[in-house]
């Protein structure tokens, strides 16, 4: 069974994410233990002030990841790695320890997370709401472990 923790900036707001996530969560539940744990967003009021809240996030972030030695930990970032679905899967069915998936908020991920020595993903060269980050990543997640479990959802 997959140990895996999605760790992302802020919270869902619209029901229909977290309706969406709820779903994916219930069907991975058979084959993974999934937790989500959410650092809190930082608010600014101008554009001058952005940076300065990315930066608090990237504290929060890796505040977190500190206490996750050991754990297998990859950054969602729009320049990092790109899979297929089936390279996924493969990368995942490789992975023999807790894992942690890294979604920033609103502004990114800081600069300071992004250097840490972990992997980075991409889901996509677009770049999405962080809200919708999450059902992405959770159906990827889903269609992953479909793919290893030879079941009928990935065509």
């Amino acid at each position: 069974m997959f140990d895996i923790t999605i760790l992302a900036v802020g919270k869902i707001k619209e029901e229909y994410f977290k309706k969406a996530c709820g779903e994916y969560r219930k069907r991975l539940s058979p084959y993974a233990r999934i937790s989500i744990e959410e650092v809190s967003y930082e608010p600014f009021r101008h554009d001058g002030e952005k940076n300065k809240a990315k930066q608090k996030e990237g504290e929060r972030i890796r505040k977190f990841l500190e206490k996750k030695k050991g754990y297998e930990i990859f950054i969602l970032d729009e320049h990092g790695r790109g899979y297929t679905s089936e390279q996924f899967a493969e990368m995942t069915e490789k992975i023999s320890r807790p894992i942690v998936f890294v979604i920033g908020g609103s502004l990114g991920i800081d600069k300071e997370i992004l250097s840490l020595p972990y992997k980075k993903i991409s889901l996509s060269s677009f770049t999405f709401p962080h809200e919708l980050v999450r059902v992405v990543l959770f159906e990827q997640i889903y269609r992953a472990i479909t793919i290893i479990n030879n079941k009928t959802y990935h065509y």
